[in-house]
């Protein structure tokens, strides 16, 4: 990742329906829209919950209440062949293919096939022998923190962290990230607390990012321009299919808007060195002022405090040397209106 580049994860999640085909889509589209990673999930539904799980509220009301959240995932499942296929076209894309693992058969599967990183998702942030095993297999992780406090987010990163291996430069490996987030599907904006992200980076001294699950994009560029290092967003084909999380996420025009956006808001934050900008150096002098003769001056006269004034432009001599002039003697005429320089008040 590039430390002074925002990372785009376009999140295709679940958003493929079960289909390889509208999967492949999603990974073309995140890559058409200019986005640096496509993540999915991935995961054995008989692994993630138990028969009698309920859905979530947000679950029942886009996918309908008469199911288990086990007969639901279900249809979401990628099996290792789609893994392989969806991996090979991301490569083709030039985006990189990213995963969030649900079990640890999974998250070793991510690694055999080279995954950049591994998304842990908010749920498992209590999790912790996931959290150590994940830890153990070298991969950048970004955690979400999502439904935490602040406490529970110590304790995942220090468990990480015990269980990761010092590199000879004596820091973690592998590196972690945190993910401010909001889990509700779609968040209120009035909850999202995105001053947390500072909290998070303050009290870790790890980057932080922001796993956006508002509707629209002006959270997450509120993100950006507070240092967020990563922005997730929730993407789809079309808001109006079936399925948990399609009604909280962008379609393609409005995420390839997202990502100028944000490359435009990276660009606006510059270096924070407060000097004038080279598109302002000609308008610096056009109307800055510089003092002029308030009436028709004559060499040998000295400057009195009523002969200057300030006016437009700004080559001359400055405004606030026009105390230290007073007195002085003018070594040449100097019509009214006329920009006084150091040559009317020096010989040579």
């Amino acid at each position: 990742m590039n430390p002074n580049k925002t990372y785009i994860i376009a999140e295709a999640g679940v958003n493929h329906n079960g289909s390889l085909e509208m999967a492949k889509k999603l990974v073309t589209t995140a890559a058409t829209c200019g986005c640096d990673a496509v993540k999915f999930q991935t995961f054995r539904a008989v692994q993630l919950v138990s028969r009698g799980a309920p859905k979530c509220a947000y679950q029942k009301e886009t996918t309908g209440p008469d199911e288990t959240q086990l007969e639901m995932l279900r249809r979401f499942e990628l099996d290792e062949p789609a893994h392989r296929e969806l991996i090979r076209l991301a490569a083709e894309k030039r985006i990189d293919f990213i995963s969030t693992p649900f079990d640890e058969e999974s998250a070793l599967l991510l690694v055999r096939l080279g995954v950049k990183a591994l998304k842990v998702p908010s749920g498992e942030i209590s999790n912790h022998p996931f959290l150590a095993y994940i830890a153990r297999l070298h991969k950048p992780i970004i955690l979400s923190t999502g439904m935490a406090y602040l406490s529970e987010v110590d304790e995942a990163v220090r468990t990480i962290q015990k269980a990761s291996p010092l590199s000879s430069a004596d820091e973690y490996f592998p590196p972690l990230t945190l993910l401010h987030c909001l889990s509700q599907y779609p968040a209120p904006v009035k909850e999202v607390n995105l001053r947390s992200m500072v909290t998070l980076r303050e009290a870790f001294k790890l980057p932080v990012g922001y796993s956006d699950h508002t509707l629209g994009a002006e959270v997450s560029f509120a993100a950006v321009a507070l240092g967020a290092t990563i922005i997730e967003k929730h993407f789809t084909l079309d808001r109006t299919l079936v399925g948990p999380d399609h009604r909280s996420s962008l379609e393609p025009a409005e995420l390839k808007k997202m990502v100028q956006g944000i490359r435009d808001i990276e660009a606006s934050l510059g270096d924070g060195v407060k000097i004038p900008a080279f598109s302002e150096l000609e308008n610096r002098m056009k109307v800055r002022k510089s003092l002029v003769a308030a009436r028709n001056l004559k060499a040998g006269q000295r400057i009195g405090p009523d002969d200057l004034m300030a006016k437009r432009p700004g080559h001359g001599i400055s405004p606030n040397h026009k105390i230290a002039l007073t007195g002085a003697v003018l070594q040449k005429d100097l019509e009214q209106d006329s920009v006084l320089t150091w040559e009317h008040l020096l010989h040579g």
